[in-house]
């Protein structure tokens, strides 16, 4: 297989230098297009709570948590191709890495159609289960079929995004996620009042987000760095089984997230419309308050891919501190901001005097449990990409199951809806901790191993 250009070696960036450097510049560039992108997703929201019909956002809640799914299986494939490109990096296989990133780019492509017919077949028993009725379950399956012919190209978009950060170009990552942002901006008044579609207009806009960030992000992987070969048959079939082997239990992980949120919904849509309706705007809120969290995963995994397949055990592990200690400064600054000004919160949304109550006591008092949160995604990039992807899934999972599910119950009996969202604070910091601790002892094992075996550290 012949790849399309003869440029020289793009390098492992990453196996030299500051870990902190690398990391707050990683971690701000992918937090800047992500947060521009939850933010007019927030945006979004606040444009159809303007059409003063409680149903359309308590449908945007239900029907969320089903595109979160669809995003939570791109992200898996997407993990997997930014993991085994950056490990091909650091090993100096630059044409493995090639064939890999081409091939996953197929396959989350094929995934995303393949979600997008299932999502379409079943919104209305999938709806139905997370608690949706009347109105706001018609009004989320409408948006659901609108928007699933984005669901490809967001696969699509994701996984260059993720392969460019693992070849150790942050800049043009972040413009994949600004151009969702922007195009999103721009189309979503147009769609929803100047063309009076509602709650289709904002699906329609996100369409089309996700039409042109996977253009950028393709030109930026194919015709800027030459790193895409012609997608055979023979070279995915190749690719197959190490994509999958990492894939398959980062979408389980992955999957584990909209499962919880789910079950969180399905609690809540038994206190009203009015409790989803400020669960569907605490969501929304959340990833713009706390993008760099979220980030922290993707920009992180790079750093740890190339250090571990050059055998810098010990740079891994200061990533792995590096990453923690960013993410529990950036958590306690935003905080405090949101204390300051959770008051003011619902007023932005035209919240209900119920949905108000949840979302100030959220931002009051459960905001800044997202620091434990925080330290799990570092903990998962690092398991993703030191091969026990595995681990991520049993964290992630345990999470969303025995943790969630008990400490919701409880909440919910002790506290109403307000206590459910104490028991999602509570599972933040178990879950967290544990996790933290886990990574930081598989690579002292890692290094042990290495140092009795006389690899490199």
């Amino acid at each position: 297989m012949s790849v399309v250009s003869n440029d020289p070696p793009i390098g492992a960036r990453f196996i030299t230098g500051s870990t902190m450097r690398h990391v707050v510049v990683m971690t701000a560039t992918s937090a800047v297009g992500l947060m521009a992108m939850f933010l007019v997703d927030l945006a979004d929201l606040w444009f159809l709570t303007l059409l003063n019909q409680i149903e359309i956002t308590a449908a945007i809640g239900f029907a969320g948590t089903i595109v979160f799914s669809n995003l939570s299986v791109g992200l898996g494939l997407a993990i997997a191709a930014g993991a085994l490109v950056a490990q091909a990096m650091g090993r100096g296989e630059e044409s493995q890495a090639r064939e890999t990133a081409s091939a996953a780019l197929c396959l989350s492509l094929i995934t995303g159609l393949v979600v997008a017919l299932a999502i379409v077949a079943f919104a209305r028993p999938l709806l139905s289960l997370l608690g949706a009725s009347g109105e706001a379950l018609e009004l989320a399956r409408y948006y659901l079929v609108v928007i699933a012919p984005g669901f490809l190209l967001l696969a699509g978009a994701i996984t260059v995004s993720f392969v460019l950060r693992a070849i150790g170009d942050p800049r043009r990552a972040m413009y994949v996620t600004l151009v969702t942002a922007i195009t999103n901006a721009v189309l979503d008044p147009i769609f929803i009042f100047w063309m009076d579609m509602g709650i289709a207009g904002a699906a329609l806009a996100t369409v089309f987000a996700n039409l042109f960030s996977f253009a950028v992000g393709l030109h930026a992987l194919h015709r800027h760095h030459r790193f895409l070969v012609r997608p055979r048959v023979s070279s995915i079939r190749a690719n197959l089984r190490p994509i999958m082997r990492i894939a398959l239990p980062a979408i389980a992980t992955q999957l584990a997230t909209p499962f919880a949120i789910a079950y969180m919904t399905r609690i809540t849509a038994t206190f009203g419309n009015d409790a989803v309706a400020a669960v569907a705007v605490v969501n929304r809120l959340v990833p713009v308050a706390f993008g760099v969290i979220f980030s922290l995963s993707g920009a992180v995994g790079p750093i740890i891919g190339q250090n571990y397949g050059a055998g810098k055990l010990d740079r891994v592990s200061q990533t792995l501190k590096d990453a923690m200690v960013f993410s529990t400064l950036y958590t306690i600054g935003v905080s405090i901001v949101l204390l300051a000004v959770a008051g003011y919160m619902p007023g932005w949304f035209s919240a209900t005097p119920a949905a108000a109550e949840l979302i100030t006591f959220y931002y009051t008092f459960i905001a800044i449990t997202w620091a434990f949160a925080g330290a799990q995604f570092v903990a998962q990039a690092a398991f993703n990409n030191l091969d026990r992807p595995q681990w991520s899934m049993w964290f992630n999972w345990g999470k969303a199951t025995i943790g969630t599910i008990p400490l919701l119950h409880l909440g919910a009996a002790w506290g109403g809806a307000t206590g459910v969202l104490v028991g999602m604070g509570a599972v933040n910091i178990v879950f967290g901790l544990a996790a933290a601790i886990t990574a930081f002892a598989l690579v002292r094992t890692m290094a042990t191993q290495a140092r009795v075996t006389g690899g490199t550290t």
